[in-house]
């Protein structure tokens, strides 16, 4: 029959002088590709495993991965050494080393993994949404109020999804676990894997009675309105957490949490980049050229600045304190405004020539970043 074998290297995929790390990542991958588990009635998948088995089984072995490099599957058959080839065959096969490798692809269900007790107190699951606030809100924080759905623990039953008075069964098939051993027979031996039981479904127990409210779930979902109080300074994306108002946990678990993320609508005249606050404010020329008194709308309202004379377009002025409070409480950051200029429209004939006359009276003095310019591209 060893003719009619595969050469073990190209089963696994891997060169003749691969090392045994290489061999054995090839063979994880190999294996869990074909693993019956996951090829259900694919009896081509089936062979392909045994046949990446018994690959690995030679190729893992130094002893034996000698005696097939030099006399290839003659080497490694049972009956090798009767005809004067020297020591025989151990036909046993080291599941240690595989129970290792399917632990980590399948939970341990081949004899070195942890198993949950269906039984044990359970956290419930987060519940996740988002709300919308204004600037200010974000800026200044806010309660407000959050209806949510959620899984709760049903009154009637107390969360053991028993009818009133009746009491659930440990399951006599798995004891209690949840799981149930499934041994399968295959050429290389007896492979070994824990499985759900189908008895009680993997819970552990059997409910005879199941509660009329949950109908055996030992919940109820359950409509509930949640105050959230917003931090000042919460930023938008940012996810505040309330503990405990998620869904119910399962024997007794503690129940998850509420976890909300917040949109910041955008504000007609604020941006925000960080702490600080950002808005631009249009002034007009004579405002510019001889400074005014100006009101200037802030999250808290509208203060009053000094527009120095001469100020240019671009400029831009800091309003300290008056930009967003920082989310830990520690101060608060500024405000920061950049004027610019509004150039007049729509002149009457007695407005242009005044203008004319007035722009006659102007030097090259009166205009620093103009000569600044031309002195630059005479350079």
């Amino acid at each position: 029959m060893a003719e009619n074998k595969r050469d073990y290297y190209e089963v696994l995929g891997v060169s003749k002088g691969a090392s045994e790390d290489d061999i054995k990542k090839a063979y994880k991958k190999m294996a869990r590709k074909y693993h019956p588990d996951l090829n259900p009635d694919n009896k081509e998948a089936e062979e392909k495993f045994k046949e990446v088995n018994e690959a690995y089984e030679v190729l893992s072995d130094p002893n034996k991965k000698s005696r097939y490099d030099q006399f290839g599957h003659a080497g490694v058959d049972p009956n090798f050494g009767a005809g004067g080839y020297g020591g025989g065959f151990d036909g046993g096969f080291d599941f240690g080393d595989l129970g290792d490798i399917f632990g980590s692809f399948f939970g341990g269900g081949f004899g070195g993994g942890r198993r949950t007790n269906p039984n044990a107190p359970q956290r419930g699951e987060s519940i996740r949404l988002s709300l919308a606030i204004t600037f200010e809100e974000a800026a200044f924080g806010c309660e407000k109020s959050v209806t949510v759905e959620r899984m709760e623990q049903c009154d009637t039953c107390h969360g053991n999804g028993c009818a009133p008075g009746t009491t659930p069964e440990v399951c006599p098939e798995c004891g209690g676990s949840g799981q149930v051993q499934v041994r399968r027979q295959t050429p290389m031996g007896v492979f070994a894997s824990t499985a759900p039981c189908s008895r009680c479904g993997g819970k552990g127990r059997i409910i005879h009675q199941p509660c009329p409210d949950c109908r055996g779930s030992g919940s109820a979902r359950k409509r509930k309105t949640i105050q959230a109080s917003i931090p000042a300074g919460i930023d938008n994306g940012q996810t505040i957490s309330i503990r405990g108002q998620g869904h119910a946990g399962k024997n007794g678990g503690p129940a998850g949490d509420l976890l909300i993320t917040i949109t910041v609508k955008p504000h007609e005249l604020f941006r925000r980049e960080g702490t600080s606050v950002l808005c631009e404010a249009p002034i007009t020329f004579t405002q510019a050229v001889l400074g005014a008194e100006l009101e200037i709308p802030t999250i808290d309202g509208k203060v009053k600045y000094t527009l120095p004379e001469g100020t240019q377009s671009g400029t831009t002025f800091r309003l300290k304190g008056k930009g967003i409070p920082s989310i830990n409480g520690r101060g608060r950051g500024d405000q920061y405004v950049t004027v610019y200029i509004e150039t007049p429209r729509n002149l009457n004939k007695e407005q242009r020539e005044a203008l004319k006359k007035f722009a006659e009276t102007l030097g090259e003095n009166n205009y620093e970043e103009r000569k600044k310019f031309f002195k630059k591209f005479k350079k």
